[in-house]
């Protein structure tokens, strides 16, 4: 069984796929495309390793991941989140 929060880490993990374009996606832009919380996103995103996002800070900034989407997987996100399954 998967908990909410792994549920939305995946969520905020797809949005970030598919709207950076190159760019850092704020959390708040997350938070409305996928009405979510954006406090409980901020909670969800601090408990990601900077091995799976990463935070650029001032006037355009937001999470980008860390590398190609293609690279990632379910389990790895889950893992992080809710331990061994």
């Amino acid at each position: 069984k998967i908990s909410t929060k792994g549920r939305y880490a995946l969520r905020l993990m797809l949005d970030v796929a598919l709207h950076s374009h190159g760019a850092a996606v704020p959390l708040r832009d997350v938070a409305q495309r996928q009405e979510i919380s954006d406090k409980y996103l901020e909670q969800i995103v601090l408990a990601l390793p900077g091995r799976l996002v990463r935070s650029v800070r001032g006037a355009g900034g937001g999470y980008l991941l860390t590398r190609e989407p293609e690279e990632y997987t379910v389990g790895e996100i889950l893992r992080v989140l809710e331990g061994n399954l």
